[in-house]
């Protein structure tokens, strides 16, 4: 079984450009106030939502490792 994450998005950060949505359309929506939310708060690890987050312009949105809550997007400087 793979690891699953935790999906956070800081709708303080987000500004909805949606290129979550165009990168990870399976995971990520715009609501009625144009910010993005997880689809699903704790999917399977997947490279499209990684691509997502590291393509987002603002940085809002973050990966954790379930259960650990060991990051893995935006790293550990």
């Amino acid at each position: 079984m793979g690891d699953r994450w935790h999906l956070e998005v800081d709708r303080s950060l987000c500004i909805g450009s949606a290129q979550c949505t165009h990168l990870a359309p399976d995971s990520f929506r715009l609501d009625s106030a144009m910010q993005s939310h997880p689809v699903d708060p704790e999917p399977d690890a997947g490279e499209r939502i990684l691509k997502a987050a590291e393509g987002c312009p603002v940085e809002a949105i973050s990966i954790a490792l379930l259960g650990s809550g060991e990051p893995v997007f935006p790293p550990e400087d």
